[in-house]
């Protein structure tokens, strides 16, 4: 029993250990202040947001675009969509296991089905193609444009395959903090994306 408590202690002292513990009370607090958020709240500030993406270089230059769709009062991008589709192609996750997910073409008027976690996605074959511009969604964000997602670490997996793509957070304001903790294997955004303000990196 002394060894086991010995070891606990000095495995809770690592510093990974300490870093999982601070974005898991980061999702906490920044998840719960995001659900309260009233549907004209999400409705105004996401519109604030798309109006500052698509005067982005970086959107208007873009052919290839990847959103995503929102849950639990998330950025709302699909006015963007609504807006852009004709001259723009949009794409859409689609989680494949419990640790992988691929990225497929969302084509306006074309249902979407319910993916493994009850998340719309398109029925599309899996994209193939580059990506210029994935939006990417998080629990929290920080000045330094580094990311705490929502900890099954999809997305991070998934940057890593698209390197040459530009990423671009998006989120409340009260989701940018001055640091958020972040380990070695978090992919960084070059910019991030709230109502009030855009931070490149």
């Amino acid at each position: 029993m002394l060894f086991q408590s010995q070891f606990i202690e000095l495995y809770n002292r690592l510093p990974w250990v300490n870093i999982n513990k601070h974005k898991s009370a980061l999702r906490s607090i920044d998840s719960q202040k995001r659900r309260v958020m009233t549907e004209d709240e999400v409705h105004e500030q996401s519109r604030a947001i798309v109006a500052r993406i698509a005067e982005m270089p970086l959107f208007r230059e873009a052919k290839t675009i990847m959103v995503y769709y929102p849950i639990h009062n998330e950025v709302d991008l699909r006015h963007l969509v609504k807006l852009f589709h004709e001259e723009k192609t949009f794409l859409l996750p689609a989680t494949t296991s419990k640790k992988d997910m691929e990225v497929r073409q969302y084509i306006k008027g074309q249902p979407l089905k319910r993916g493994r976690f009850g998340i719309p996605e398109p029925a599309t074959p899996a994209w193939t193609g580059s990506i210029d511009l994935i939006l990417v969604p998080g629990v929290a964000f920080d000045k330094k444009c580094r990311r705490v997602g929502r900890g099954g670490g999809y997305y991070d997996r998934f940057l890593k395959r698209y390197r040459d793509a530009k990423k671009v957070g998006v989120c409340y304001d009260f989701q940018l903090h001055t640091e958020v903790p972040h380990s070695w294997f978090d992919i960084p955004m070059q910019c991030i994306v709230t109502p009030t303000q855009a931070i490149e990196c």
